[in-house]
């Protein structure tokens, strides 16, 4: 493991979608998990697991289901450039390209981790509200960034996706996911084809949070 601060990490955990077939040495995966393994969950009842695909032919048929998806998916992606300036299309369409690579080229991850969840094992406190529910989520989604955090302090490639959540009862017939777990997260893990991480692009604190009731602009520190 490189000595990247957390911050370090933080700052440059960019969405890698170009990885190396390469395999990841075991003692290095394993650090992985450890840090997923680490994550808070309500009542510490840790109500995710993982499945780690290896196994040519199941990243083969996730790579089929995920590429159908993405391309629904970038369809839409690609239709929002008519908005934008011409220098920001630029960037969105390096994206884009990165997406459609990770979509031929999912199979040949050395490691696909896929998240698991069990909702009976969680305390949803929003279940009754008139919107998504999204608490539940709180037990599982820290799992996944402290994987991803890990993955960057180990020079790992990684991005987070949730497309094969929209076919679920696929995903679980391949990986053999019994009831009443779900999925929550796809991510593929290697080493990166060039740069792979660095710099990332995100809204300023000040446009973000806000001083005691919601709009009310934070003063500077």
């Amino acid at each position: 493991m490189s000595d990247l601060s957390l911050t370090q990490a933080m700052s440059t955990l960019r969405a890698v979608r170009r990885l190396r077939p390469d395999p990841i040495p075991e003692e290095v995966l394993e650090r992985v998990l450890q840090a997923a393994a680490w994550a808070p969950t309500g009542g510490n009842a840790q109500p995710w697991r993982i499945v780690l695909v290896r196994d040519a032919d199941a990243k083969a048929r996730l790579g089929t289901l995920y590429a159908a998806q993405w391309t629904e998916f970038a369809k839409g992606y690609e239709a929002r450039f008519e908005a934008l300036p011409e220098e920001d299309v630029a960037r969105e369409r390096r994206t884009l390209d990165a997406g459609n690579y990770l979509a031929e080229h999912l199979h040949e991850a050395p490691v696909i981790a896929v998240f698991c969840f069990n909702p009976k094992m969680m305390a949803i406190t929003d279940i009754k509200q008139p919107r998504v529910s999204v608490v539940g989520g709180g037990s599982v989604y820290p799992a996944v960034q402290n994987l991803l955090l890990a993955a960057r302090a180990e020079g790992l490639g990684c991005v987070l996706t949730t497309l094969l959540c929209q076919v679920e009862p696929e995903v679980r017939e391949i990986l053999a996911i019994p009831e009443p777990w779900g999925t929550a997260a796809a991510i593929p893990l290697g080493y990166p084809i060039g740069t792979g991480h660095g710099p990332i692009r995100r809204r300023a604190v000040g446009s973000l949070v806000f001083e005691d009731t919601f709009g009310n602009k934070r003063g500077s520190p």
